[in-house]
C-alpha cells in the first residue's frame, strides 16, 4: 500500500517478511511507547522499526532508518556507559555492557543527527566547539510474540548535559579559588554541618577529612557562658549561624577557634548564606587566625606607648634645661646652639605627636564618610597652632556643596600638610594656598595644597612611591600619616612643584551626591 508522508514505521500492517521481518505485535508495542524508541535485532544491533517520536528526534526518514546499525547514530567509534565515560568502548561493546549490567543502565552518545544543539545565542551548547546532541540510549531485551528484540530507548539529554558542563566548570573555579586563598573556606549544609572546606580550615583546626566530615560548625568554637562571658570569646557561633539562616545576613565576628589538640585561637570568622530563590540552603565561611596578628599589634601598641611616653618626658627635660642654659648666657654662638637644640626637640616631640596620631588611625580602622570639603578645610585649618597661622598667610578656595567619600581624619591630614609648607619655609611669611575643584569625571574632586617654599626633598617624596632605602629615607611621620589616611578613604596623593617653586600636594577624593 502507499506510505502517507509523516507514517510511522511501526504502523505498517501485516506479516513479517524477509525485507521486512518486524511483526504486527512489536510494531503495536512501539506504538505504544510514547517516548522515542526502536526495535533492533539483538545480535547484530541492526535497527528494524522506529515509533514516531524516534523519527522526529533523529529527523530520519524511517526507510533510511532500518537496516542501520545502532553504532551509525553515533558520530564517533566511542560511548560510555552509565556514569562513567569509556573512551575505548565502540558503540556496540558500549551496548553490550548496559545489557549485562543489573537493571537498565544507559549509553550516551554524541549524534549530529536531528540537527546540531545550540542554545538561544547560537553557540555551542558545551562550552566547546562541540555543537553534536547528546542521545541517551537505553536498551531492553524483550521477547514479542514468541520472538527476542533489543528495544532501545532514546532521550536528548543535551541540555542536561550543558548544565553539567557548566557545573563542573564552575565547581572546578570554586575548587581552584579554595585552594588558593591564603585564608580558611568552608561550606555548611542547612543545618549547620561541614560539608566542605580547604586545606587551610583544616589545618586551622587541626582535624583530618574524615573527623571533619558532617562535623557542627559550632562544636570547634568555644560558646559563651550564660553570663555572657567565655574563655576568649563573648560571641556566640550559634547565634552568628542563626543570623545568617534566619535573616540571610552576612556576619563578621572574632571568636575562640578549639582546636583538635585543645589550643584556643583567636579567630576572625565571616559567615553568608547560600540561597535558593528566597531560601537559605547553606552557608559559606571565611576564617583566619589573628591570633599571630592580634599579639603582634598588642605588643606594637605597649612597645609604642612606653617609647612615646619616655621620649616626651625626655625631651621635655632636655628642651627644660635647654631654655634655661640659654637665659643663663650672653654669648650669640652658644645661644644659636642651644636654640638650634630647643628646635630639634620640638621636632621629635612633634615626631612623637604624629606617631600617637598614627596608632589612633591603625586601631581605628575607620571606613570611608560623606564629608563636606569646605567644613573639612576650615576644620583643618582651626586645629593649627594660633602662631602657625599668625605667621603665615592661609588662602582658601573651596566652593561650598562639594562633598567627598573620606574618612574622618582627612582633616588632620590637611592640618599636617598646611603644619609642614608653614614650619619649612625659608620665606618670613610663608605663603599656603589651599584650593579644590570637581574633576571633568564629575566622580571625583582634587584638592591641592601648594606653597612657595623649599619643596619637598626626594627622599620624602619616596614614601608615595615605597622606593625609600636604609640609606636614604623620610625623616618623619607626617607624609606617611597624610598618605595612609588618603589611601585609607580611596583616594589618590601626587606631589609635584607649585608655580612658586614650592611643593604642590593634591590629593583625589571621590565625590558623593547628597539629597
Amino acid at each position: 500500500m502507499n506510505r502517507r508522508e509523516g507514517d510511522d514505521d511501526s504502523e505498517r500492517e501485516g506479516s513479517p517478511t524477509q525485507d521486512d521481518p518486524v511483526s504486527p505485535a512489536l510494531r503495536s508495542v512501539l506504538s505504544a511507547i510514547p517516548t522515542p524508541a526502536l526495535a533492533c535485532d539483538p545480535e547484530t544491533h541492526t535497527i528494524c522499526a522506529a515509533n514516531s517520536p524516534a523519527v522526529v528526534l533523529l529527523d530520519r526518514d524511517p526507510a533510511a532508518l532500518r537496516h542501520l546499525r545502532l553504532s551509525t547514530l553515533a558520530d564517533g567509534e566511542t560511548a560510555s556507559v552509565g556514569e562513567t565515560t569509556v573512551n575505548c568502548d565502540s558503540v556496540e561493546s558500549a551496548i553490550d555492557r548496559a545489557l549485562d549490567a543489573d537493571g537498565a543502565t544507559a549509553v550516551t552518545i554524541a549524534t549530529s543527527a536531528g540537527g546540531p544543539a545550540v542554545d538561544a545565542s547560537g553557540s555551542a551548547p558545551l562550552g566547546t566547539n562541540d555543537a553534536r546532541r547528546r542521545i541517551e540510549l537505553t536498551p531492553r531485551l524483550a521477547a514479542i510474540d514468541g520472538e527476542e528484540w533489543l528495544i532501545v530507548g532514546l532521550a536528548d539529554i543535551t541540555d542536561r548535559v550543558r548544565a553539567e558542563s557548566r557545573l563542573e566548570s564552575q565547581l572546578r573555579v570554586t575548587e581552584a579559588i579554595a585552594a588558593t586563598l591564603p585564608g580558611a573556606l568552608f561550606e555548611c549544609t542547612a543545618n549547620g554541618t561541614l560539608a566542605r572546606w580547604n586545606d587551610q580550615f583544616a589545618a586551622d583546626t587541626g582535624y583530618e577529612e574524615r573527623e571533619l566530615s558532617t562535623t557542627e560548625l559550632t562544636s570547634l568554637f568555644i560558646e559563651p557562658e550564660p553570663n555572657g562571658e567565655a574563655d576568649g570569646t563573648e560571641t556566640s557561633v550559634t547565634e552568628t549561624l542563626r543570623r545568617v539562616y534566619r535573616d540571610g545576613e552576612v556576619v563578621d565576628r572574632e571568636v575562640t577557634l578549639l582546636t583538635r589538640h585543645g589550643e584556643r585561637v583567636a579567630y576572625r570568622l565571616t559567615l553568608g548564606p547560600i540561597t535558593d530563590g528566597d531560601e537559605v540552603v547553606g552557608a559559606v565561611g571565611i576564617g583566619e587566625d589573628v591570633a599571630a596578628s592580634a599579639l603582634r599589634e598588642e605588643r606594637l601598641s605597649v612597645l609604642t606607648r612606653v617609647l612615646r611616653h619616655n621620649f616626651r618626658n625626655d625631651l621635655n627635660v632636655v628642651t627644660g634645661f635647654t631654655e634655661r642654659a640659654i637665659e643663663a648666657t650672653d654669648d650669640p654662638q652658644r645661644i644659636t646652639e642651644l636654640e638650634r637644640v630647643v628646635a630639634t626637640a620640638e621636632r621629635l616631640l612633634r615626631v612623637g605627636e604624629t606617631a600617637r596620631k598614627v596608632e589612633r588611625l591603625l586601631a581605628d580602622r575607620p571606613s570611608p564618610q560623606p564629608l563636606d570639603l569646605r567644613e573639612t578645610v576650615v576644620e583643618a585649618i582651626a586645629s593649627l597652632p594660633a602662631e602657625l597661622r599668625e605667621r603665615a598667610e592661609i588662602g582658601v578656595d573651596v566652593s561650598d556643596g562639594v562633598t567627598v567619600s573620606a574618612i574622618g581624619y582627612l582633616a588632620e591630614a590637611l592640618a599636617e600638610l598646611v603644619d609642614n609648607a608653614i614650619r619649612h619655609s625659608d620665606t618670613d611669611r610663608p605663603r599656603v594656598e589651599i584650593s579644590a575643584a570637581e574633576l571633568p569625571s564629575e566622580s571625583w574632586a582634587s584638592l591641592v595644597v601648594a606653597d612657595d617654599g623649599p619643596g619637598i626633598p626626594p627622599a620624602e617624596r619616596a614614601v608615595l612611591t615605597g622606593a625609600e632605602t636604609p640609606l636614604e629615607h623620610a625623616s618623619g611621620l607626617g607624609l606617611w600619616y597624610v598618605s595612609w589616611i588618603v589611601s585609607a578613604s580611596g583616594g589618590n596623593l601626587d606631589i609635584t612643584e607649585s608655580g612658586d617653586g614650592g611643593s604642590r600636594i593634591e590629593i583625589e577624593l571621590r565625590t558623593v551626591e547628597t539629597a
